[in-house]
């Protein structure tokens, strides 16, 4: 199903939470003087503005960026991405997680993105040209299903690195797709940090998915935060973060994070 359009959502308490922490980890990886792979299954478009007529009919970003940046530590990575997007693309620009990715890796990483949808797919192409200079890592733009490039693209060279599982979870057997393909993806990249995001909602559709993959992996860090409905009737009342193989210092991460939350 290709009808979710991010766009109404960007910058959400969601978005929020996903980006704080994949920023987190990016910029764990790059410390270390090695390559590293970015694998993004559901890329999006890249760049999105927030004061666009989406963001304005939802207003979710008023409610998530807007409201939680200043409470953020200014040197930290996020905060480092949205400074730099907003000088190069405008006061109300909103990196996507790819931007996010691809500004904080280094030449000599990689990345592969993945979307599926015609126009998304476009704009992603569009937004990342800017970044294809020596400053910034090499970037793949595929148009494929995320679901199964997350398999076929498994395991990357270089084998350390990340990958961002983030579906919109319009298809309600995503969740059952999802508990089977993580492992999957597990046993071919055994060293890789796997980060799947998933929303929670008021009738909690995720909760068998997170149940049978934490029986999969005992170890795994899951990350959750609770925020109010955007608006009467949306039935989105918080969002996780599933993590295989968590680097050091996340856990302390997602606390401070949660203590922003509350």
């Amino acid at each position: 199903m290709l009808s979710y359009q991010h766009a109404y959502h960007a910058g959400n308490l969601a978005d929020v939470q996903k980006h704080a922490l994949l920023a987190w980890m990016l910029d764990y990886l790059g410390q270390k003087d090695k390559a590293f792979s970015y694998i993004e299954t559901h890329a999006g478009r890249g760049l999105y503005d927030l004061s666009g007529p989406e963001a304005a009919k939802t207003g979710e970003a008023a409610k998530g960026i807007a409201a939680l940046e200043a409470r953020l530590p200014a040197a930290h990575p996020y905060r480092r991405v949205l400074d730099l997007t907003r000088a190069e693309s405008g006061a109300s620009a909103y990196p996507g997680s790819p931007l996010i990715a691809l500004r904080l890796m280094r030449p000599f990483d990689s990345a592969t993105l993945c979307e599926l949808h015609p126009a998304e797919h476009q704009a992603l192409v569009a937004a990342l040209a800017p970044l294809r200079t020596a400053h910034h890592a090499s970037a793949r733009v595929l148009k494929e299903d995320g679901m199964a490039a997350a398999l076929s693209l498994t395991p990357p060279m270089p084998r350390r690195g990340l990958m961002l599982i983030d579906p919109s979870f319009e298809v309600k057997t995503d969740y059952e797709r999802l508990a089977l393909i993580l492992p999957q993806v597990a046993r071919r990249w055994n060293v890789g940090i796997l980060a799947l995001w998933y929303p929670i909602l008021t009738d909690a559709p995720h909760a068998p998915m997170i149940r049978s993959l934490r029986r999969s992996f005992p170890e795994a860090l899951t990350h959750e935060v609770r925020f109010p409905p955007a608006r009467e009737g949306h039935r989105m009342v918080g969002s996780g973060l599933f993590v295989v193989n968590p680097p050091y210092g996340l856990h302390d991460e997602a606390k401070r994070l949660s203590a922003l939350f509350r």
